[in-house]
């Protein structure tokens, strides 16, 4: 299982994912999930992927492939005129990739299925955030939705919702997403540190901030142990039940 978020900011776009994959409890590895292309004052464009690692990993390599083969027919990230059709050629390889290794074709439930979160900004448009289906559809971030998730999401859904702001700054996010991943870590074994981390800063078109938190970071104890607290004397300060209803 997986874990990752994209997020919009005022200030730009965070990305962080988990790099634990397994199949079995007595059989887990640490794969990066996240893939950042980068044409400096161009481009940055942020790959997040969750599902099977075969099609998740051949997805990419395919990606890689038309980058290597730049000027032939077929366009690649660093050549597509916007973050629209990046999404749309990031799509069409996902439904490919899934279709090619289904003993049936493509099917969104299938063994080969993938998830997939792309953002970034090309020069001369925004910053834009996608999260992409097995099927090949996709819909982009807003106002009303701010942030995607993929993989493991409810555990960590629950803090992103209640304490998202637009205006939080980079390092604010990341204490944000950090408690959201502490959350499912607690919840599914499945899903494991290191964090992998990109912070993207609006209209810099070079990339950010990336890096891996890992389990023992000492920062990141703090915020794991500091959250159960809080959250032990949040249900202590709470009323009993029946304190204020007469039972």
């Amino acid at each position: 299982m997986t874990y990752c978020v994209g997020m919009m900011l005022n200030r730009g776009l965070v990305f962080m994912s988990d790099t634990r994959t397994n199949a079995g409890l007595d059989n887990i590895s640490t794969y990066g999930k996240m893939k950042i292309w980068e044409a400096e004052g161009d481009r940055v464009i942020t790959l997040l992927s969750a599902g099977n690692l075969a099609t998740t990993q051949a997805v990419v390599s395919e990606l890689d492939e038309r980058v290597k083969a730049h000027g032939e027919r077929n366009p690649s990230v660093l050549e597509s005129a916007s973050m629209y059709q990046v999404a749309r050629l990031v799509a069409d390889t996902l439904r490919d990739v899934i279709a090619r290794h289904s003993d049936t074709g493509q099917r969104a439930s299938s063994v080969f299925n993938a998830t997939l979160i792309l953002g970034g900004q090309i020069a001369g448009g925004p910053p834009r955030l996608f999260l992409i289906y097995p099927e090949g559809n996709f819909i982009e971030a807003g106002p009303d939705t701010p942030f995607f998730q993929i993989g493991e999401i409810k555990y960590g859904r629950p803090i992103l919702v209640r304490a998202y702001d637009p205006d939080l700054d980079f390092n604010e996010a990341m204490k944000l997403l950090l408690v959201s991943f502490d959350s499912t870590v607690k919840a599914n074994l499945t899903v494991g540190a290191p964090f992998d981390y990109h912070l993207y800063t609006v209209d810099s078109l070079v990339r950010g901030d990336t890096g891996r938190v890992e389990q023992d970071d000492p920062y990141f104890q703090t915020i794991s142990q500091g959250w159960g607290d809080a959250l032990k004397q949040a249900l202590d300060s709470l009323p009993a039940f029946g304190s204020m209803s007469g039972n």
